[in-house]
């Protein structure tokens, strides 16, 4: 673990504590975030991030539901709605997380 720096594997760690929904590792990641000198406005970005990353399979899960149970759950946002309404808010360019 040479290779990447202290605030690298912060980030790292942080991305890994929200994809895991781990409480106790975010209270203890960002304290040592901080200690290894990134600033709040990093890892706020990092932590935000990580839970575009981490919503993907949720939306992708409620996708197969809405699908095996077609005009039960009114409206809901699903992946293809949800990228529609982001890209336009995102900017030009911009990629939809999938």
């Amino acid at each position: 673990m040479d290779h990447l720096s202290p605030r690298e594997r912060e980030l790292v760690a942080l991305g890994a504590a929200m994809g895991s929904n781990c409480v106790p590792c975010i209270e203890y990641h960002i304290p040592e975030a901080r200690k290894a000198g990134l600033a709040d406005t990093q890892i706020s970005e990092a932590i935000r991030l990580a839970d575009k990353v981490r919503q993907v399979p949720a939306r992708k899960v409620l996708d197969a539901a809405v699908k095996m149970l077609p005009g039960t759950f009114g409206h809901v946002q699903t992946s293809e709605s949800a990228c529609a309404t982001a890209a336009p808010a995102a900017g030009a360019g911009a990629a939809c997380c999938s």
